[in-house]
């Protein structure tokens, strides 16, 4: 979860600096969106909340069993780098019922982000996105009244993350390399993680694999061993908005071929450092380095590049700055990779722009490099499932 909490530990630093009406002079790129059953478009258009690179979509979920008890909710992040389906309960039209921990009582989450936490039980939903279907997958409801206590081990991570403006969106879709989001929970009551919970208060309790909050990717009948994530390019300058296509399947469907791209295996869940790749930059080996679509901007630690005064965390060069880094997966490829880092409060200042692929800004973890929604800009980034087989080799891996 560590890509999850860094990246929406930006999204409120974002949301609160380019928030703005009007209009500008920036172009859209073109949509590469291509309809099928797999395929769901994505966007990047700020949001309800003006959120700078922001990845969205929309799904709908039902009450378990039911055809007529469904929801269409939007403004859902696009996360490569967390695991499972987070709905913010106050965007929730829809009764759900709490699931039970493994003593019976209720089963409640603690998500931890940098400097926050979202707190919430864990429901059972069935899950449509595009023609994709997932049965009675646990999903977290972030901000339920039902448990309005939150333990001590968890609120002192932070601030709650329980609105649509303290999140930057309604709920988090999390189809990063893994099914689970807490394998180790399954054996340990681990602290700030899955609570037993009842009206007298919670404990910490162990959750069953079967219980978790989960990546919907596999629980599909098909086209369920990972994920494409397609955008097109943006100009330096950035872009009002930009449209593309999340696609379910690896070499499932005649739109998810592998082609030639790149492949870069990942640490596995046993690693020390699950779903990670390694970054070599400024002489550094970065060995908790990761791509994540969640993230709004390129993350690193170089002294040299100027930081914002206003825009805390970010960087702001007189000028642009042109970087190149090398990526390595653990299957010993290497692939170089350009990228610039511009002036963050410059951008945040045109009112109406919510795509900017010179967004960067400093990383609190030692050893991690964060490979950002900039990243994606003109790509088609491939996520495969550990565990899942694709004509190009095994999950987890990723592949440009």
């Amino acid at each position: 979860m560590r890509a999850l909490r860094h990246g929406c530990g930006l999204v409120v630093c974002l949301s609160a600096i380019s928030c703005g009406g009007g209009g500008n002079s920036l172009t859209a790129p073109s949509a590469p969106v291509t309809p099928d059953s797999n395929v769901v478009s994505v966007v990047v258009n700020g949001g309800s909340n003006g959120v700078v690179n922001s990845l969205l979509t929309t799904v709908t979920v039902c009450v378990p069993g039911s055809a007529t008890q469904c929801q269409s909710i939007g403004n859902i992040l696009v996360d490569t780098g967390s695991y499972g389906l987070r709905l913010l309960a106050p965007a929730l039209t829809l009764s759900l019922q709490v699931a039970a921990a493994t003593d019976g009582n209720a089963l409640v989450e603690c998500t931890a982000f940098v400097g926050a936490y979202s707190w919430g039980p864990v429901a059972a939903v069935d899950v449509h996105i595009a023609g994709e279907s997932a049965s009675k997958l646990p999903v977290q409801l972030i901000g339920d009244s039902r448990f309005p206590t939150v333990p001590s081990d968890c609120s002192s991570t932070g601030v709650p993350y329980d609105t649509v403006a303290a999140l930057g969106a309604n709920g988090i879709l999390g189809i990063g390399p893994f099914v689970q989001d807490c394998p180790e929970c399954s054996v340990s009551a681990l602290p700030a993680a899955y609570y037993s919970c009842t009206a007298a208060g919670c404990t910490n309790s162990t959750a069953a694999l079967a219980s978790q909050v989960q990546n919907p990717v596999p629980l599909f009948s098909a086209d369920n061993n990972g994920t494409i994530i397609v955008l097109p390019g943006v100009a330096a300058g950035g872009a009002a908005s930009v449209t593309g296509s999340l696609i379910f399947g690896i070499d499932t469907e005649s739109n998810n071929q592998s082609g030639t791209q790149t492949v870069l295996a990942l640490q596995p869940s046993s690693g020390t450092y699950p779903g990670d790749l390694t970054t070599i930059f400024n002489g550094q080996t970065l060995s908790g380095s990761f791509i994540d679509s969640g993230s709004n901007s390129i993350d690193f630690n170089d002294s040299s590049i100027a930081q914002c005064t206003q825009a805390t965390g970010f960087y702001c060069p007189a000028s642009t700055v042109d970087l190149s880094a090398t990526l390595q997966g653990v299957n010993g490829i290497s692939v170089a990779e350009s990228f610039s880092v511009a002036n963050a409060e410059t951008f945040f200042a045109q009112a109406g722009a919510f795509a900017f692929p010179g967004l960067a800004g400093t990383n609190s973890a030692a050893g991690s490099f964060d490979w950002g929604l900039p990243f994606f800009y003109g790509k088609r980034v491939a996520t495969a499932i550990e565990g899942y087989t694709t004509s190009v080799g095994t999950g987890p891996y990723v592949a440009f």
